[in-house]
């Protein structure tokens, strides 16, 4: 996922851009279900900033966290419908559906599908000394030994841990499950030898590959990456194997056909600027844009997916 390294800079630049528009009008909020300065929040203020100068509208970034991104969502499915209130959302989002038994709203239902904004690959590591060299290899360790290893999660229902889930499912692999209370205690007990392998982004992985201190053994993407150009796809050792992460931009329910046209549009165009591009490029992920109808499909199919993994890992909520 996009990083608070990259977050820094880019949630100042963002900022004066979304307080620099004089526009008419009430201001559009984007509600962020994270903290200040994460990988939602950049995303959020960079679209923002760019949909406030297409639309000619002041943008405003409000953060509400919580639950895994379900009080942001709560929220906006309960606003009016007339555009003015938006939800930049991810994977979460479709995860939620089965992680949680009673939410306060229908993901399918109480919203309005706008627009993709970008897509995240991961890249599963194992500690240095992991006797396995390539994703052949792990299978084979691991159905070996069922239950010997195991696999440190950042966070039980993230986007991380459920490519572990789905990995794990699809290959019928026993790999224990290790809970921390975020990535960097995980990964260090990774680096340090005491858990054998996790699911993590390219941007807190990367440098611990390039050191020799974690082998890189496969990528969620259906393609290598090009930061990790010899790291070949789970995909290509697990047939259908396919896990990124997401954002999305959402409305409301019911939001007038002409005023998703509008922000469907402005979203577009601010997937497609340069420097948004290149943001997302520096932590392999890709800009993407989408139709509202093409998002909808996405989600609802999305839902779909996680909602056998949850069913089968008997994943819940912290």
């Amino acid at each position: 996922m996009l990083a608070a390294v990259s977050a820094a800079s880019a949630f100042m630049a963002a900022l004066a851009p979304l307080s620099s528009v004089h526009a008419q009008g009430q201001p559009i909020r984007l509600v962020v279900g994270a903290p200040p300065g994460g990988t939602t929040d950049t995303v959020a203020r960079n679209i923002g900033a760019k949909m406030a100068k297409a639309l000619d509208r002041n943008v405003i970034v409000e953060n509400r966290p919580g639950a895994g991104g379900n009080i942001a969502a709560d929220y906006v499915a309960k606003s009016a419908a007339d555009g003015n209130t938006l939800l930049v959302s991810f994977t979460s989002f479709s995860i939620n559906a089965s992680l949680y038994k009673n939410l306060p709203f229908d993901p399918r239902k109480d919203f309005t599908p706008i627009s993709m904004l970008a897509t995240v690959p991961s890249v599963l590591v194992v500690r240095k000394d992991f006797p396995a060299n390539d994703m052949a290899g792990l299978i084979q360790q691991a159905k070996a030994h069922p239950g010997k290893f195991t696999m440190a999660l950042g966070g039980i229902g993230s986007s991380l841990h459920m490519a572990g889930e789905r990995m794990k499912m699809m290959a019928g692999l026993d790999i224990v499950n290790v809970p921390y209370k975020g990535t960097t205690p995980a990964i260090t007990d990774v680096l340090g030898g005491q858990v054998d392998m996790m699911f993590a982004s390219t941007l807190n992985a990367l440098p611990h590959i390039k050191a020799g201190n974690l082998k890189a053994l496969g990528v969620t993407s259906n393609k290598p990456l090009a930061v990790l150009p010899d790291v070949p796809p789970i995909g290509a050792a697990i047939k259908g194997f396919e896990s990124n992460a997401w954002f999305a931009l959402f409305g409301p329910a019911k939001l007038p056909p002409e005023t998703l046209e509008k922000l469907n549009a402005a979203a577009r165009k601010a997937v497609a600027a340069p420097d948004f591009q290149r943001l997302l490029e520096q932590e392999s992920a890709q800009a993407v844009s989408s139709t509202p109808e093409d998002l909808k499909k996405f989600v609802d199919e999305d839902i779909d997916r996680y909602a056998e993994v949850v069913k089968v890992s008997g994943a819940k909520p912290e």
